[in-house]
């Protein structure tokens, strides 16, 4: 079976945020901020996910584009939380590099899609090559 790295780094990420929310809920009492980071930090890999089974590499590329935007959001409410003291530096750090890192990848994923899409030519047909006279 063939690796699939954003899936498995985005789906590991989802796990992180999963329990990161758990603790920021339990043990720091906060509410608001780490359910905005719920929803975008696992957002990606539901994303990711959907662009598997895309209906064409517009498609995909749209899907990996809200997952860019997802992973995005992810870094801002983990600066966020930081900035307020709800997150350590280790804490920090940790999370905040893999979602640097997987937004990055996926960055790359879309750019290399995109490039696909514009050096692929164009196939003519019979038709576009007849002369009307």
């Amino acid at each position: 079976m063939k690796n699939n790295v954003i899936k498995d780094k985005s789906f590991d990420f989802a796990i992180r945020i999963v329990k990161l929310y758990q603790y920021l809920c339990t043990e720091k009492k906060e509410f608001t901020l780490s359910k905005q980071l719920l929803r975008s930090g696992t957002s990606i890999g539901a994303m990711v996910r959907d662009a598997e089974h895309a209906e064409s590499k517009n498609d995909f590329i749209h899907k990996f584009a809200i997952a860019q935007k997802e992973a995005n959001e992810s870094v801002y409410w983990l600066e966020l939380l930081k900035a307020t003291d709800y997150l350590n530096d280790k804490e920090f750090e940790n999370i905040n590099t893999d979602a640097i890192a997987i937004l990055k990848l996926i960055t790359s994923i879309i750019k290399t899609t995109k490039n696909q899409l514009v050096s692929k030519p164009v196939p003519t047909t019979n038709s576009q090559l007849t002369i009307n006279n």
